[in-house]
């Protein structure tokens, strides 16, 4: 949509105007105050919330752990393994070689489907993969109900070290890349 020029003020609108401020005196400043400008803000929570953040990571017990980070977002790291190569997996480092696909699945098939596929991944060599278990969009009371069992299932598979929810031009909420162990063990 185009905007229009504003019209110029016709004469008696001009006069109008005059008169209104015909008593207005211009502001005189003799003098200006000028306040020092306050100090900057120490971030004591925020330096409290790191201290706080580094005691845990290195008291945390070295158990198997499924972090739930987000709210409902999966990820698991192996005991042992750094932190590192959890952060890698979530920003896309790693190359996905291949990829399940679960949708339509049931429980058992899910779970058959995903032992099958991660036993192949082992023969193929292949490190990094996405398994696809969807968002529940479709299930009753559009709650995911595959998300929760895959999360279960790979983290009590001794192949796996490490997953992470997909990106989200990669499925987001709706899929998980998983770091495999070398299958030449």
């Amino acid at each position: 949509m185009k905007r229009r020029a504003p019209r110029p003020p016709t004469d008696e609108e001009r006069h109008l105007f005059r008169n209104a401020v015909a008593d207005a005196r211009p502001l005189s400043h003799d003098r200006v105050h000028h306040e020092p400008p306050a100090p900057p803000a120490i971030p004591r929570q925020r330096q409290w919330d790191e201290r706080e953040a580094l005691r845990e990571s290195l008291h945390a017990p070295a158990s198997v752990e499924l972090l739930l980070e987000g709210g409902e977002e999966l990820a698991f790291l192996r005991p042992g393994l750094a932190r590192s190569v959890l952060r890698d997996l979530r920003r896309g480092r790693w190359v996905v070689q291949d990829q399940l696909d679960l949708h339509g699945a049931n429980r058992d098939q899910a779970r058959d489907l995903l032992a099958d596929f991660l036993a192949a991944c082992l023969k193929r060599n292949l490190r990094c993969v996405r398994i696809i278990h969807g968002k529940g969009l479709r299930s009753p009371g559009r709650e995911p109900v595959l998300k929760g069992l895959v999360a279960g299932w790979l983290m009590h598979r001794a192949e796996v070290l490490a997953y992470a929810q997909a990106r989200a031009q990669e499925g987001g909420a709706g899929a998980v890349v998983v770091l495999l162990r070398s299958g030449a063990r």
